[in-house]
């Protein structure tokens, strides 16, 4: 027996001998790194690159890898896959391991610091690897360092490469403490790369659009590694899946404020029995509409048509009969899943109405649950960790729809990448883990609401929970000081209304709000600050990016901008006639649309012919990156042939008259082209005070609105932006009674 198993010891040494030599062969590495290849990757599953190869040793220009430290086995994955005469500067931790003495014996190191090592292997041809904190949103000192290292790349002509193991920071050699990454005995690790940053061959940015700091493209690169890191080529099930893998041992994901809690195990198995029966009323790849409440049902709900194959078509429910009915047409939606309890408690009998007038069918949830038996729940309960139906990742996962705020909405259709991809993209720029929990008050049927609110959180183990409208002012506060969260998200109107009705201590658990939909106030950045000690960061986003597109950090912030740029994305700035301060937005990215469905040609997909997305918006980017909201394209008036931003005009009021809301329209006129109009409710709103303030402004006389017409508050969407269209109507009005009076008297 003894000698079976001598053998058996022999053949596997000498099969892996075999295949070390094979990959130190193919890879142009080192016996030992390939030795150290396999060992890591068998236990680890590890997952290369396609490109990142040795080739590096065999060019006449050296590469500075940079890469942010998850753990003490980064610098071993690392060493095994580059160039053998690379020089790898350690980590002081990494100096000291046990578990990398080989790698110490055997490659070439110098511990972190080491300047006049890292000048010599440049100097030599030869590449260098960089760890630096793990931190995705880097302190002062570390971009200080990415600046050395930058300097160092210009100095040597070196090019730069970011790169990161995902799935190390829960190992059991993890650089994160236990709280914030639970750890796992065998990780699944991901390598990913940036793409070469080669300082010679940078050209001024196209349009316009101003270039970053050396340290800022040192991040962005790291930023763009990590984002890299995530496998986006497979439907949303699997990923959710793949977040259970890594996260499922820490308790309740998913709360509400009916009192309901679901880990990622419970969530997965009611979404794979209720999504069996959605498989049976409806065709691969149609689309249900979804009209439920921010609650722990909606999540599965979703969660079930994407392991059906089908697509969530989230409808607003607060836009009306009209809109609800015409979003139906758009997308050719035949079945809408609602909740019996949900529309009495709402008063949406009449939505449900015009829905049924329609010719559409609403399954009740209610009585669906109810169909499934013991042996279909136990079914779900053992393949709870497989989909349904198999999706590609370009397949469409969701319909959402415009907001309306300034036409009729349209069918915003994005695949499972996409909303995958903005939520990576998000990670990669603001720091989080497992001990923060989000508040979401936003509803699902918004973007934001949905990729920010809902599917972020859920992919990186961040506890959500969920309230069913953003209109309790004085509930929400009271929830927050019970629920204790330390994310929110937000837009300013609804943050301005729950600081007036909160106490000082209802939102002290805060440490950060995401506010986006329309421009932060200082006044509401001031009361955060002061009586909560919470930082708002200000992003930027549009539906057809899933939706964010650029986002404020706490180490990469600029009061008045909506932050930069997220990892993966390009921007182009085309000029508009008469704007000099700013020029037109086209946006690029793997969080980009599908296509829109249109009324007009209900049920087919208009895709993007070249890639890019005209956002409709006016931008200024700043030398560092910053990008600057100027208005809507359509929010321009043309007045005696100079073009005035309708936006601007509002931050003006909003500067002399902050306790109350406004917007400004332009209207019809025949002598000057157009007119503003700003409707508001301050009573009264006197246009000499407004005439004497924007002087002092340093407005011109063109931005002093024509009219001023008061009302009790201004309308808004369900999102949280104000409703343009009927505040547009609101004005259009007062115009035309103010007129036909004058021509009556």
């Amino acid at each position: 027996m003894a000698g079976w198993v001598t053998t058996l010891i022999i053949l596997v040494l000498g099969a892996g001998l075999v295949a070390a030599f094979m990959t130190a062969q193919k890879r142009g590495i080192s016996l030992p790194q390939a030795i150290a290849l396999i060992k890591l990757r068998i236990p680890f599953r590890l997952h290369l690159p396609e490109g990142l190869d040795a080739a590096d040793g065999k060019s006449d220009r050296p590469v500075i890898h940079v890469y942010a430290r998850q753990s003490g086995l980064d610098a071993a994955v690392i060493w095994s896959v580059l160039d053998r005469t690379c020089l790898h500067v350690l980590h002081e931790d990494d100096q000291r391991s046990l578990s990398l003495l080989g790698m110490r014996l055997l490659a070439r190191t110098a511990p972190a610091g080491d300047t006049a090592a890292i000048e010599a292997a440049l100097s030599q041809g030869s590449s260098v690897s960089i760890a630096l904190p793990p931190q995705v949103e880097p302190a002062p000192d570390t971009l200080a360092r990415c600046n050395q290292i930058a300097a160092l790349a210009r100095k040597h002509k070196a090019r730069l490469r970011a790169l990161h193991l995902r799935g190390s920071s829960q190992s059991l050699w993890s650089a994160h403490p236990r709280a914030e990454s639970p750890r796992l005995l065998w990780p699944r690790f991901r390598l990913a790369q940036s793409g070469l940053l080669d300082f010679d061959d940078i050209i001024p940015p196209e349009n316009g659009a101003s270039a970053p700091r050396d340290e800022d493209r040192i991040h962005d690169l790291l930023a763009l590694a990590r984002l890299n890191s995530n496998d986006f080529e497979r439907g949303l099930f699997l990923a959710f899946r793949d977040a259970a893998d890594r996260y499922g041992k820490a308790g309740p994901v998913l709360e509400d404020a009916l009192g309901g809690k679901l880990s990622y195990k419970r969530l997965m198995i009611g979404a794979r029995a209720l999504g069996a029966r959605f498989e049976q009323i409806s065709k691969p790849g149609e689309a249900l509409g979804i009209m439920l409440p921010n609650a722990n049902g909606v999540i599965v709900t979703f969660l079930a048509l994407q392991s059906a194959g089908r697509v969530a078509a989230m409808l607003n429910y607060t836009a009306g009969s009209a809109a609800l009915v015409s979003a139906l047409t758009t997308a050719k939606i035949n079945t809408v899943l609602a909740s019996r309890a949900f529309v009495e408690k709402a008063g949406l009998e009449p939505q449900v109405a015009a829905i049924e007038a329609a010719g559409v069918t609403i399954i009740w949830l209610e009585d669906l649950r109810e169909t499934i038996s013991p042996m279909e729940k136990a079914s779900a309960f053992l393949n709870w960790r497989r989909p349904l139906q198999p999706v590609k990742a370009s397949d469409p996962a969701v319909i959402l729809f415009t907001s309306g705020s300034e036409g009729t909405p349209k069918g915003v259709v994005l695949s499972h990448r996409n909303l995958h991809a903005n939520a990576a993209q998000a990670e990669a720029r603001i720091d989080i883990s497992v001990c923060d929990k989000l508040f979401n008050v936003l509803p699902v049927f918004h973007s934001f609401g949905l990729t920010g609110g809902a599917i972020l959180p859920l992919l990186y183990g961040v506890r959500l929970f969920l309230y069913p409208s953003p209109l309790h002012y004085r509930i929400i506060p009271a929830v927050a000081r019970e629920v204790r969260p330390s994310i929110m998200f937000g837009t300013d109107t609804f943050l301005a209304g729950y600081a007036r009705a909160a106490k000082d201590t209802d939102f002290n658990s805060l440490r950060l709000i995401v506010a986006g939909a329309e421009a932060v106030r200082e006044e509401t950045r001031k009361i955060y600050r002061e009586r909560f000690g919470a930082v708002i960061l200000e992003g930027f986003g549009m539906t057809e990016a899933a939706p964010v597109a650029a986002v404020n950090s706490t180490s990469h912030n600029k009061d008045g901008t909506v932050g930069r740029l997220l990892p993966g994305m390009a921007l182009r700035l085309e000029p508009v006639d008469g704007i000099n301060d700013g020029a037109r937005l086209f946006v690029s990215g793997p969080n980009v649309m599908l296509g829109y469905m249109l009324a007009s040609d209900p049920g087919a997909l208009h895709p993007l012919t070249d890639g890019w997305h005209d956002s409709g918006d006016i931008v200024a980017v700043d030398e560092d990156g910053y990008i600057a909201i100027r208005g809507r394209a359509k929010r321009f008036a043309k007045i005696a042939g100079e073009m005035i931003s309708l936006g601007a005009i509002e931050l003006m009021v909003q500067k002399l008259w902050p306790e109350y809301a406004h917007a400004a329209v332009a209207v019809e006129d025949r002598r000057k082209g157009e007119r503003i109009v700003l409707v508001t409710t301050k009573m009264p709103a006197l246009r000499e005070e407004l005439r004497d303030y924007s002087r002092r402004f340093g407005a011109t006389d063109l931005m002093v609105p024509a009219e001023i017409v008061n009302v009790p508050e201004i309308p808004v969407l369900g999102s949280g932006k104000t409703d343009y269209v009927t505040a547009q109507k609101i004005a259009d009005e007062w115009i035309s009674s103010h007129r036909a009076g004058e021509t009556t008297r």
